[in-house]
C-alpha cells in the first residue's frame, strides 16, 4: 500500500519525477554513467542547470533583469546572505515576525545593523498574519515569510513598500501565482515544494546588489554566484536535477495557475471538514489559513490514540503537528493528490461517528 505522505518536508514529489530521477542515478542520458558521478562542468549537467533556470523564469514569469540562482545552505543560509548583501553598514532593515523561521532571520540580521519589527503575531502563538503594519521608508529592505509551515498561516496579499521587498518562499514557491516584479529578492529551499533537500532557489533583481559598501565573503556574495552561473563551487547536482524534473511536471500540468486551482480545491476540502466536524478545530485565523500546511487540533484528547491508529492503518504519514502548536498538520504540497486528502477526511468522519 502506498502511503499518503503529509510530511511538512522534505516534500512529497510526483511519482513520475521519482521514477525519472531514479533512472538517472543509474544511467543518465543513456551514457552509462550516473548523474551523481558526472562532472558538473560537463555539457549534460550544464544543460540541466540551464533548463532548470529557464523553467523557473517561464513558470514564474521572471523578468530578464533578475538573476536565477541555485545555491546551497537552505533558507537558513539566506537569513545571513540577505543582510550581508542588502543591509548597508550601520543600516536598518524591517522584518515581519510570523514564526520561528522569521525569528531566525531576524536574529541573523541583528548582527549587521538595526532591525525594525514592523509586524508581530507572537502574541497569539503566530496563528495569524499581522495587518495594517507600517514599513518605514528609510529601510534597506523589508523581509517577510510567505508561508509558515509550523503554524499554518500564509500571506495572501504582499505589501506595497517603498523599499526592497524580500521574501522567504520556501514552503509555497510554485504553489500560486506571484508577481515577481513586486520583489527585489525571493529565496526558497527546494525541499518543501520543488525537489529534495540540498538546493536553494534565489531570484534576485540585479540592480539592488553591490550597494552596501561592506566586504562580503566570496561564497556569501550573490554576485559571485551570478558571475559563476551557480557553479562557482560544485552545485548540488541531484537536487537541481530533480527540481528541474518537478518544474517540467508543473509545466506539463498547465503551469502555476493550474496548480494553484488544485491547491485551493485540496485545502478547501480539508478545511471544510475541520470546520464541520465537532471533534476538530483549526488553529490558524480563517482569513490567514495556509494552502500548504493545514494545522488542526483534536478537541477530545481521549480519542487521540484511536485517531492516530486509524491514520496509521490507513497509511497516513507525517501528520503529527509541530510541538509548538500540537495536534495535527497536513502538508498538502503541489504533488499531493486529492485522493490522499479524501482518505484523511473519511477518517475524520468515521471518528466522529464512533
Amino acid at each position: 500500500m502506498k502511503k499518503h505522505n503529509f510530511s511538512a518536508g522534505p516534500c512529497i514529489l510526483p511519482e513520475e519525477v521519482l521514477k525519472e530521477a531514479s533512472k538517472a542515478v543509474i544511467n543518465f542520458n543513456n551514457d552509462n554513467l550516473s548523474l551523481i558521478e558526472i562532472s558538473h562542468r560537463s555539457k549534460p549537467f550544464i544543460n540541466v542547470m540551464n533548463n532548470a533556470k529557464d523553467l523557473v523564469r517561464e513558470l514564474l514569469n521572471v523578468p530578464q533583469d533578475y538573476s536565477i540562482l541555485f545555491l546551497q545552505g537552505g533558507a537558513s543560509l539566506e537569513f545571513l546572505m540577505v543582510p550581508f548583501n542588502l543591509m548597508k553598514i550601520n543600516g536598518n532593515a524591517s522584518y515581519l515576525n510570523t514564526g520561528i523561521w522569521s525569528k531566525k532571520a531576524i536574529q541573523e540580521a541583528k548582527g549587521f545593523g538595526k532591525v525594525t519589527i514592523s509586524g508581530d503575531s507572537s502574541d497569539k502563538n503566530f496563528n495569524y498574519i499581522p495587518k495594517n503594519y507600517e514599513i518605514p521608508d528609510n529601510m534597506d529592505y523589508f523581509h517577510c515569510t510567505s508561508n509558515n509551515t509550523i503554524y499554518g498561516t500564509q500571506i495572501k496579499n504582499f505589501p506595497n513598500c517603498k523599499t526592497h521587498l524580500v521574501c522567504d518562499m520556501s514552503s509555497d514557491i510554485f504553489s500560486r501565482k506571484i508577481d515577481v516584479r513586486k520583489f527585489a529578492l525571493i529565496y526558497a529551499g527546494a525541499q518543501k515544494n520543488m525537489g529534495p533537500a540540498g538546493a536553494t532557489l534565489v531570484i534576485v533583481k540585479n540592480e539592488i546588489l553591490g550597494k552596501t559598501n561592506r566586504k562580503i565573503p566570496t561564497m556569501l556574495n550573490y554576485q559571485t554566484h551570478i558571475t559563476g552561473e551557480s557553479m562557482f563551487n560544485t552545485p548540488p547536482v541531484f537536487p537541481i536535477y530533480v527540481s528541474m524534473l518537478t518544474l517540467k511536471w508543473i509545466k506539463k500540468q498547465g503551469g502555476v495557475s493550474v496548480i494553484e486551482k488544485r491547491n485551493i480545491k485540496k485545502a478547501k476540502l480539508l478545511y471544510s471538514e475541520i470546520d464541520r466536524n465537532s471533534l476538530f478545530n483549526g488553529t490558524a485565523l480563517i482569513e490567514d489559513r495556509s494552502l500548504m500546511n493545514i494545522c488542526f487540533l483534536l478537541n477530545d484528547e481521549s480519542k487521540k490514540d484511536m485517531f492516530d491508529k486509524m491514520c496509521e492503518d490507513a497509511g497516513i504519514n507525517g501528520i503529527k503537528g509541530h510541538k509548538s502548536v500540537g495536534g495535527y498538520r497536513a502538508s498538502v504540497y503541489n504533488a499531493m493528490p486529492i485522493e490522499s486528502i479524501k482518505v484523511l477526511v473519511d477518517l475524520m468522519r468515521k471518528l466522529e461517528k464512533n
